[in-house]
């Protein structure tokens, strides 16, 4: 067991479990939360940088570090879109659903590839152990999104998400996959250039934003208080950038790791946005979060 690795993807673990509440508190267009969110992780990689004298990366190393953030910015302004969905009665999906469709998503794609293509969890009795634990924490997800009273427009609306989600997920596998296939470095002097860009990306959005819809985000307040959610996202992108590096956890148990944040970021989305639970509801839910967090915790072992 790597107890540095594990304290990074602990440091995911928190960003991530605050990051897409905050988004969702603030509010505002999903480009205002992408270009916070990118910017905040901007300012965060260049204090850090400075603090501790990390050159520049060069050649390919920063070009993969680069395209690695900026798929993420391209996947979480789909999943941002999906936090905002409404049903026919005016009901947004929010983070607390979203989240969880998100995670199994991208815990699937990641995990496969680790195993397949970079050789993480190399015997037989780790795959076996590992894929099991990914299917209880795909469970886990899935009862985190019960719902007592069921409609059409419950339904439809998930339908809906399901699919941006799923375009979503190209944009975030290739953020963890990128970063694997650098040479002679490491997560720490990877994270400037992936949120250069990551903030390249939430740039352009911002100027297409003004371009095509005449809306200035950038004299908006809601726009530079997302760059506050943003910090935390910053947290969380360097503590996995590190976590799943092949001397650190590797992609498949780093990126399990961190998606523990999917019971912060679904209890406090459901508390923040004062989402009304039932007695079934929450015993479902909490059901499900248990059993994301006991399967992760395996994985540690592999």
């Amino acid at each position: 067991m790597n107890i540095v690795g594990l304290l990074f993807a602990m440091l995911a673990v928190v960003g991530w479990s605050t990051y897409p509440t905050l988004v969702s508190k603030f509010g505002g267009k999903p480009v205002q939360g992408i270009f916070g969110a990118t910017w905040g992780t901007l300012i965060v990689a260049i204090v850090l940088a400075l603090i501790n004298h990390y050159e520049l990366l060069t050649g390919s190393n920063f070009w993969l570090a680069f395209f690695s953030g900026a798929a993420w910015a391209f996947g979480n302004v789909l999943t941002i879109v999906a936090f905002g969905m409404k049903d026919a009665d005016g009901n947004a999906l929010g983070s607390a659903k979203a989240m969880p469709i998100s995670t199994a998503f991208q815990i699937t794609s990641n995990v496969v590839w680790g195993v397949v293509m970079l050789g993480n969890w190399g015997s037989t009795r780790s795959k076996v152990i590992g894929f099991a634990a990914v299917i209880i924490i795909l469970i886990g997800a899935y009862l985190t999104t019960y719902q007592e009273k069921k409609t059409a427009g419950n339904r439809e609306l998930l339908i809906k998400a399901v699919g941006v989600l799923l375009i979503a997920q190209i944009g975030y596998s290739l953020y963890g996959i990128f970063p694997q296939y650098t040479h002679n470095t490491d997560g720490l002097h990877m994270f400037l250039p992936q949120a250069i860009g990551m903030a390249t990306f939430g740039l352009l959005l911002g100027i297409y934003e003004v371009i095509k819809n005449h809306n200035n985000i950038f004299v908006q307040p809601i726009t530079y208080k997302q760059i506050f959610s943003g910090f935390f996202f910053a947290m969380a992108a360097l503590g996995y950038l590190v976590s799943a590096q092949p001397a650190m956890l590797g992609l498949a148990t780093g990126f399990v790791l961190s998606q523990v944040s999917i019971v912060g970021a679904t209890v406090s989305g459901i508390i923040v946005m004062k989402t009304h639970k039932t007695g079934k509801e929450w015993l479902v839910i909490s059901i499900g979060l248990v059993a994301i967090v006991a399967a992760a915790a395996v994985t540690a072992f592999i």
